[in-house]
């Protein structure tokens, strides 16, 4: 039997200027750029284990077969997707971001679970979720 446990590879941002956004996310999220096309149809970020990859809203390789993508109308929306980073320091790591032009949405705070996890929006309006690594819950004896 073939081994169909897969690896996930990507995760594809749909952006209005990719060229635009890559730059935008190395500079205020810290991470390294792989690749950008010169055709600046397809970016690429270095983010450990997965590829963040970045690609234009609209395409005739795509549209038609699995459909247009459809972007919030306004800033009360939001896609229904949201990317995650984890950083040691978040405070460091959201003022950065913002610094470089995202836009707040709700600075760091602790929450209940053991993580401090703050969010921006990133130059299309994606929420960016910028949190702590999870702290394993301490021992019972």
């Amino acid at each position: 039997m073939a081994n169909l446990s897969p690896a996930f590879a990507y995760t594809v941002v749909y952006v209005k200027d990719v060229a635009r956004s890559v730059a935008f996310y190395s500079k205020a999220f810290g991470h390294s750029v792989r690749r950008l096309d010169e055709s600046h149809r397809w970016g690429e970020l270095d983010s450990g284990e997965t590829t963040i990859a970045f690609t234009p809203l609209h395409q005739k390789e795509t549209d038609g077969i699995t459909g247009e993508v459809q972007t919030p109308s306004d800033g009360h929306h939001r896609a229904p997707v949201e990317v995650c980073f984890a950083y040691a320091d978040v405070d460091a790591a959201f003022k950065r971001a913002v610094e470089s032009g995202a836009t707040a949405v709700s600075e760091p705070e602790e929450k209940e679970w053991g993580q401090k996890v703050g969010y921006v929006r990133d130059i299309d309006g994606i929420i960016v979720r910028m949190g702590s690594y999870v702290k394993p819950p301490p021992h019972s004896h």
